[in-house]
């Protein structure tokens, strides 16, 4: 359990310095992100999710 609450608290970190460190360009790219369409915006999910698993798999 301890495990999953270090990612947890590690993708909060991640994800949270974006927009303290750099808040106009993390706006700009949010913005792009919400014009994709549907399918552009799966294939990048899908490209997050993949490159998140290999992560994860070269640490075991």
């Amino acid at each position: 359990m301890t495990d999953w609450l270090a990612v947890l608290s590690m993708v909060l970190i991640i994800e949270g310095a974006l927009p303290l460190l750099m808040p106009a360009q993390w706006k700009d790219w949010f913005g792009r992100l919400t014009r994709l369409s549907d399918g552009q915006l799966r294939f990048v999910g899908l490209i997050c999710v993949a490159c998140g698993v290999m992560g994860w798999a070269s640490l075991r």
